[in-house]
């Protein structure tokens, strides 16, 4: 899973931003450079969506059984790249009414649109009931708004990082973003 979003869109607090890295001899990459990055690391099914100047997601799904499963999804101009598992998939989309055939990233999709929407749940208790190692990351070309949430039991990793032209990088391969972002990297704050 790969999402890099425009300054516009993401503000990166000001931790994130190491003032080393201004005087590092390693410059952040910009966005095409990340990719072409991204694309040889990953499986020959490999796809990335650019949303004019403001995103990409970049999503590969996983082939090695023992890695965590990768899934993508989008629906009405929300976009979710998922990485790992749902114990609770069964349970949710019970409760709010999908189809079994649902998978993770569609239920995240699903449940944000309708928080979004008309959302009768608050997002922290949507988020609450979900139970496995997960992360994903949600672009709403539609309201240009961005929504990533980590697990909290580190079974996955997650780092997100400042690059060119101050956008930010959310990866889960912690070379590449090292060597995208310079020094201004550290892991994605865990907690749903």
């Amino acid at each position: 899973m790969l999402g890099i979003f425009k300054e516009k869109l993401v503000k990166a607090p000001k931790e994130l931003n190491n003032p080393a890295s201004l005087n590092s001899c390693t410059k952040p990459k910009p966005s095409h450079e990340i990719l072409k990055d991204f694309m040889p690391c990953n499986s020959s099914n490999a796809f990335s969506m650019c949303f004019g100047n403001d995103a990409l997601l970049a999503y590969s799904p996983s082939n090695k059984p023992s890695i965590h499963h990768r899934l993508f999804s989008g629906l009405d101009n929300i976009y979710c790249v998922f990485l790992g598992g749902l114990h609770s998939l069964s349970m949710v989309n019970k409760q709010y009414g999908l189809s079994k055939g649902t998978n993770k990233a569609m239920f995240i999709t699903e449940a944000y649109q309708t928080l979004r929407d008309r959302g009768p749940y608050p997002a922290d208790q949507v988020l609450k009931e979900l139970e496995g190692s997960l992360g994903f990351v949600i672009y709403d070309n539609k309201d240009g708004t961005i929504f990533v949430a980590f697990g909290s039991n580190g079974q996955i990793g997650l780092y997100w990082g400042v690059v060119a032209y101050s956008s930010i990088v959310i990866y889960e391969n912690m070379e590449l973003i090292k060597a995208s972002c310079a020094k201004s990297l550290a892991p994605f704050p865990t907690g749903m």
